[in-house]
């Protein structure tokens, strides 16, 4: 039998430190409505991580990886990406970061992955297909495209007991909005609970999958604003993230194999100014505009201002993307960056066999939005304005998920 082990640490930040995930929002938080938690998967000598955040920057991502037990290659670090978490990438989002807490979410990181690693046991692995919860919509496009796969992988104790449930689901964990100032975990956590108490024993790990445009039916342009919203609730999350889990405990087990190995591919994304006007123009224009704008919009406009005066001008310097696959016992996990659309995932789930396998997003750095070539002549936020609150100069060039897409591909022909 192959040997696997689990760990949780709590991550959970105290009130009073700055949210992450709307550019609306500039209040603190207040306190927690549910524990963000940092969660690690050991296979053999292969790690999967997810820490509740909105993402971690490739550097931190890499020492995490260089600093915990296993090889540094074997290691997927990604964010669950919930907008109900706190400040987790220097330089991004256009706040700052509390480098006491990054610190600790690092220091948390690496401990829960070793955690996991000295307790392995022996383990046995079967994995299945969830029916489609019908939770996700595509918020660019009525009826768009949406990747509606539900991959459960289950882990057991050499006596048949749960050791862990594993899912993944390509929709933003951004039920909740800019109003609220609670530390959570969004739907997830929901899904989470109701997971462990159907395999009692067992650590829930959830993973987002491709959701770059995918969320349960409001545009990018909606969280623009503080009101209150019975639709973007505690309720609703509660409601949508059991929904994914009743659908997660009908997927069947089957057994799998005891191969696992892992496969990684490093490539260089670039930019494109796709901006007309010159960044001194547009901060003058943007200035007039915050004159009379509302208090949600006066804090975008904000953001766009310190964008268009402190960022826009910096080289349009390539960055560096990690794409990995990892292989339990035959069930391919896809990890990718950024913020990646429901198009590059279905591009790479055709070259997949038709037994269960994951395709996730931010995974080792979240540089932002790294849409299709397909969606540059539609434009909106996820194209032409979200790389200003990412702190970015410019969009990635148009052909970038493409390229992230046949990496995997490559990885994924390779895999033995």
């Amino acid at each position: 039998m192959i040997r696997a082990g689990t760990a949780l640490v709590d991550i959970t930040p105290p009130a009073g430190l700055a949210l992450s995930g709307f550019a609306a929002r500039s209040e603190p938080a207040l306190g927690a409505h549910d524990s963000l938690t940092v969660r690690a998967v050991v296979l053999e000598d292969t790690a999967l991580l997810v820490a509740d955040v909105i993402g971690l920057d490739g550097d931190m991502a890499r020492r995490i990886r260089e600093q915990c037990v296993l090889p540094a290659d074997n290691v997927i670090v990604a964010a669950l990406h919930s907008h109900g978490g706190p400040v987790s990438m220097t330089g991004r989002l256009s706040q700052h970061a509390d480098t006491a807490y990054l610190e600790h979410l690092e220091a948390a990181c690496v401990h829960a992955i070793n955690k996991a690693a000295s307790s392995t046991r022996p383990a046995r692995l079967t994995a299945g297909w969830g029916i489609d919860p019908g939770v996700a919509r595509n918020r660019r496009h009525a009826d768009g495209m949406i990747d509606p796969s539900l991959p459960v992988l289950r882990i057991h104790d050499a006596a048949g007991g749960p050791i862990a449930v594993i899912t993944a689901y390509a929709c933003h964990p951004v039920v909740l909005g800019a109003d609220n100032r609670l530390w959570t975990a969004d739907y997830p956590h929901y899904a989470r609970e109701r997971l462990e108490a159907a395999h009692p024993g067992a650590m829930a790990l959830f993973l987002t999958g491709c959701a770059g445009d995918a969320n349960t039916g409001h545009s990018a342009h909606a969280s623009i604003s503080l009101a209150p919203s019975t639709y973007r609730s505690f309720e609703s999350a509660q409601a949508y993230g059991e929904r994914i889990a009743a659908a997660a405990c009908q997927a069947d087990e089957a057994p799998l194999g005891e191969h696992v190995s892992v496969a990684n591919h490093i490539l260089h994304l670039s930019f494109e100014r796709r901006e007309t006007e010159t960044p001194e123009a547009l901060a003058e224009r943007w200035y007039r505009e915050r004159e009379t704008a509302d208090p949600a919009r006066a804090a975008l406009l904000n953001h766009w201002i310190a964008w268009a005066t402190e960022t826009a001008g910096r080289p349009l310097e390539p960055i560096e993307a990690r794409v990995s696959v990892l292989n339990w016992g035959g069930v391919p996990i896809v990890a990718l960056p950024g913020e990646i659309f429901a198009e590059t995932a279905l591009q790479i789930r055709q070259k997949m066999s038709r037994d269960p396998g994951f395709v996730i997003g931010f995974a080792e750095d979240n540089p932002g939005y790294i849409p299709p070539e397909s969606e540059y002549a539609f434009g909106g936020y996820e194209v032409d304005e979200a790389h200003r609150y990412y702190g970015l100069p410019a969009t990635f060039t148009a052909g970038s998920a493409e390229a992230l897409a046949e990496a995997a591909i490559t990885l994924l022909s390779r895999r033995t």
